[in-house]
């Protein structure tokens, strides 16, 4: 076994091997970008080297600077979790000529299935049902639309080496593929440093279905069961679950059988993943590809099998053979997983980067783990993906994990910059994904305009209209208790109150009771009761002898509350304050129509327009890339360029003008 292995990754991925390497009496070494100089993978690992400047093209995908990170350190082995370096032969191969062991498979198994154009022409071979498309690289956008016409429209234009969503794009039409098969270019070969890209027909109403496998270098693979990963948004996944709420047992073992098929034909050692498309209705299966690493979603594997998929690679690089085979391995309750990512849902998912000033995860009891490589004051960079944190959790049935994970999400804070926790609690809640009815397209069909508040509706919004007033008397009762105050003229909080929420008022009454508070507006009363202090930011006790728990932030007499992923703002005030307050003016907004705003932070790649340019609607008018996806900005309607106020290679911030228009 190794005495140091070294991990060439970052963030979340690089804290998860180092928690194994750790239980395994195994030293670490971490290394970081500038950028990363502070990050939770650098602390907690045993030795650091710092590899280069914030770019991952210059720091995480030179494979020089980790080679010589290994032989300064005296690294035996090294870890390249997922993205980055992961699924790159070439390093693979280097690493080998060292004498430095790769914790991953042989890079002969990584050139023929990590490679998604070579790995689908093995899969013919191997007579596996597969896509149609061209199975080639492809040179130019016009090559591309012409083979897009002769497949058949809708397409998919995917990065032979791509991996969590980019470099890859649905095109439905000819504009579509030529603009889509450029962006493709551009984000592979940021992202992966390979720009080639392939097309293949892309199947309606699918269901995205992966199969974990493991194997070794004596022969042996098995498969770990399924992960259901159809809940995606723009090709990204959202939510993961194993088992498949979908798959039948033999439609598993069929699926199963043929991923270790198609493994043992190029000798697979270690953990990877075979990823089919699978039809809704007759549950035919096609191969789409193998990823040769671990994956994202690897932990709800984990908690279904009682396997650590990170220690299984380590032994099966150090030649040790798989201690249990196909036989030993079932299925052990229910597992899901959210990607807690640092993007804004309500303004169309962007970026958000910053400081998280308020990071506080659930607690990991009652089958709830966060995998995560951020900390609160930390800063969520523009120079690598949006993952703050991995949620999940592990229940008996599907339904109990589904409880769980609301309950999870209900508690996780962050703030500073934005989440999508309200996002993924929607989802939780949503009827289609409860019962278990939905495929890839989901997102897309349930929010063809964008997330908003309205798409999260509160069971019971009276409840928060309860809750904001219970906790602005109690705040009013620790104010009466000041010392200092005139004798004879103490403050006294009053019991009858306004709660404005929306733009709807409530008249309340909130009285003490032992432990708490009861709050009466109309014919319904709550009574709440909790301990709960000012300066927590998690409200929790009961309502009407149910438990309750709810985020809570302080603005004077004004609360936002966070519950079930809905975020309401309610501002409790004295009846006459009320009045006064409806009787002031609202101040309209600047008028920002003629302007482009950024609408993310992030890098200024090109302005594809000139002033005086007259523009058509849907033009392209300008690229941004942020958290390595590439942002395309186009013209909402025609119009003619006054001036740019912005250049290519500029970083922007949110809402910073980039085009003026006439």
């Amino acid at each position: 076994m190794f005495t140091k292995i070294l991990i060439a990754n970052r963030g979340e991925i690089a804290c998860r091997v180092i928690k194994t390497a750790r239980k395994m009496g195994i030293a670490t070494v971490a290394v970081y970008s500038e950028a990363d100089k502070d990050a939770m993978h650098v602390a907690m690992a045993d030795e650091s080297v710092c590899i280069g400047p914030p770019p991952s093209k210059e720091s995480y995908l030179v494979m020089d600077k980790i080679i010589a990170a290994c032989k300064q350190t005296g690294a035996q082995a090294v870890h390249p979790g997922y993205g980055f370096l992961s699924e790159n032969a070439e390093f693979s191969r280097r690493l080998e000529e060292e004498g430095i062991v790769f914790i991953g498979p042989k890079h002969y198994s990584v050139a023929k299935m990590g490679d998604k154009i070579e790995s689908k022409k093995l899969a013919i071979a191997a007579q596996v049902n597969t896509i149609p498309g061209y199975n080639d690289a492809i040179d130019t956008p016009e090559q591309a639309v012409e083979i897009a016409k002769g497949i058949g429209y809708p397409v998919m234009i995917k990065a032979s080496a791509g991996g969590g969503g980019k470099g890859l794009r649905v095109a439905f039409n000819d504009q579509e593929a030529h603009e889509g098969f450029a962006s493709c270019k551009t984000e592979a070969k940021n992202a992966f440093g390979d720009d080639r890209v392939f097309i293949e027909k892309f199947v309606e109403e699918p269901r995205h279905i992966e199969i974990q496998l493991l194997g070794d270098a004596h022969g042996n693979c098995v498969y770990l069961h399924e992960r259901e990963c159809s809940i995606q948004r723009r090709h990204q996944k959202v939510i993961e679950e194993a088992p498949s709420p979908f798959l039948d047992a033999a439609t598993r073992k069929a699926m199963g059988e043929q991923a270790v098929a198609l493994a043992k034909a190029v000798n697979y050692q270690s953990a990877g993943t075979v990823e089919f498309v699978v039809g809704g209705k007759d549950k035919s299966f096609y191969f789409l590809e193998m990823n040769t690493r671990l994956q994202v979603e690897h932990p709800v594997t984990e908690l279904i099998t009682g396997l650590d998929l990170v220690e299984q690679m380590i032994r099966v690089a150090a030649g040790e053979k798989l201690a249990f085979t196909q036989a030993d391995l079932k299925i052990n309750g229910w597992a899901m997983e959210c990607r807690i990512n640092a993007e804004d849902p309500f303004r169309g998912f962007l970026p958000s980067t910053g400081r998280l000033v308020k990071y506080i995860p659930p607690p990991e009891i009652n089958g709830v783990r966060v995998d995560t490589g951020v900390y609160e004051g930390g800063e969520i960079s523009m120079f690598y993906d949006s993952m703050i944190a991995k949620l999940i959790v592990h229940g008996t049935s599907r339904d109990q994990a589904i409880a769980r994970m609301r309950d999870a999400l209900n508690e996780f804070v962050i703030r500073g910059v934005a989440s999508n926790i309200s996002f993924q609690a929607a989802l939780m809640q949503h009827p289609r994904f409860v019962s278990g009815d939905f495929n890839t397209g989901l997102i897309a069909e349930q929010y063809p305009k964008g997330f908003n508040a309205a798409d999260v509706p509160h069971d019971e919004p009276a409840m928060l209209v309860a809750v904001g007033a219970a906790i602005h008397r109690q705040y009013l009762a620790r104010n009466a208790t000041i010392t200092g105050q005139m004798p004879g003229h103490e403050f006294k909080p009053g019991s009858e109150f306004d709660v404005l929420m929306g733009n709807e008022r409530h008249p309340v009454i909130v009285e003490q009771a032992d432990g708490g508070w009861d709050v009466r507006f109309g014919n319904t009363q709550y009574a709440l009761r909790s301990n709960w202090q000012f300066g927590q930011n998690l409200y929790q006790g009961t309502l009407n002898g149910q438990p309750i728990c709810m985020q809570v932030e302080r603005r004077g007499s004004a609360y936002r509350l966070f519950h079930w992923g809905m975020q309401a703002d309610v501002q409790v005030m004295s009846e006459r304050a009320a009045q006064l307050l409806a009787l002031m003016p609202i101040k309209a907004a600047p008028d920002m129509s003629k302007f482009l705003l950024s609408p993310m932070p992030g890098l200024l790649t090109q302005i594809a327009v000139t002033v005086g340019q007259e523009v058509k609607a849907g033009e392209i008018l300008a690229k941004i890339e942020a958290m390595k996806m590439e942002n395309v900005l186009k013209a909402e309607r025609d119009c003619v360029v006054e001036s740019l106020l912005a250049k290519p290679g500029e970083s922007l911030a949110v809402d910073q003008a980039i085009i003026a228009f006439k």
